[in-house]
């Protein structure tokens, strides 16, 4: 029973990761495809790599999303974090409206958000670069509120207050007091807003103005008329990004551990 059991937790994880995984692998397949043919293998090649970084369309795009995702995401993150200290000291009615009137962005579908911002730039400004970048900052303040509100709630505000009543300003007692407390929260909040906006697509279609894309829009431009295999190495070497981040995040405190503790055993080996 025991074993029939594990048996089945086994498969049925082996079952999800193969449906996360095996889009991306046919994906990394395509990249080295020779042939522009999804179908049919042509070969191995490093030709759609080579080409990718020629394409000025695809280099733009690429600008695009990488300027507007980290330019949107330290923006709301710096708005984020005032805005959760200040929700933070409010009184118990007022911090669950104004957290729940916060949360509507979230829950709220990305195509109300969309047309709701395109109709407001449209009214005061061209839709271009900015107001992309802008639509961005909009939807994602609410995850940073969310990544640093419960730092806050955890902290304990008599140091901050022993620092005041020391003489530090409040800004100074901010900056060396509480965000050295919640700083963990305030990254993963940055990098949070860095993936909802490079990952977007709808709030960025319909804020967009002529003669400018992001990656996002651009491949659904090009769903008509084929996407390029060039997309597919793009796609490819993001991925490697994420994945090599991915490793060197989780495994650098291991060596780092480790490090320390030759170090502390080479002393005490000397002493």
């Amino acid at each position: 029973m025991v074993r029939s059991k594990n048996f089945f937790m086994k498969f049925y994880l082996a079952l999800i990761i193969a449906f996360l995984y095996i889009p991306i692998a046919v994906l990394v397949v395509l990249s080295f495809n020779d042939s522009r043919s999804r179908v049919v293998w042509g070969g191995f090649t490093l030709e759609w790599y080579k080409t990718l970084f020629h394409n000025s369309d695809v280099v733009a795009a690429l600008q695009n999303t990488l300027t507007i995702g980290f330019g949107s995401a330290l923006i709301a993150t710096v708005i984020g974090v005032l805005a959760a200290v200040g929700i933070d000291a409010m009184k118990k009615r007022s911090y669950s409206l104004t957290l729940g009137v916060g949360n509507i962005p979230m829950l709220n579908a990305d195509i109300v958000t969309g047309i709701a911002l395109m109709l407001w730039f449209s009214r005061f400004t061209n839709l271009g670069y900015v107001s992309i970048l802008l639509a961005h900052v909009t939807f994602n303040i609410p995850y940073v509120i969310l990544s640093v509100l419960p730092k806050l709630q955890q902290m304990d505000m008599s140091v901050y207050e022993a620092a005041r009543d020391l003489g530090a300003s409040s800004v100074k007692a901010f900056t060396r007091v509480i965000l050295p407390n919640i700083f963990p929260a305030v990254v993963s909040g940055f990098f949070m807003a860095v993936t909802m906006s490079m990952d977007d697509f709808v709030v960025t279609y319909f804020t967009k103005g002529a003669g400018i894309n992001t990656l996002s829009t651009m491949i659904y431009g090009e769903l008509k008329r084929g996407i390029k295999p060039e997309m597919y190495a793009l796609s490819t070497l993001i991925f490697a990004v994420v994945l090599i981040v991915l490793l060197l995040v989780n495994y650098m405190p291991r060596i780092r551990q480790k490090q320390i503790q030759r170090k502390l055993q080479n002393r005490k080996a000397a002493s």
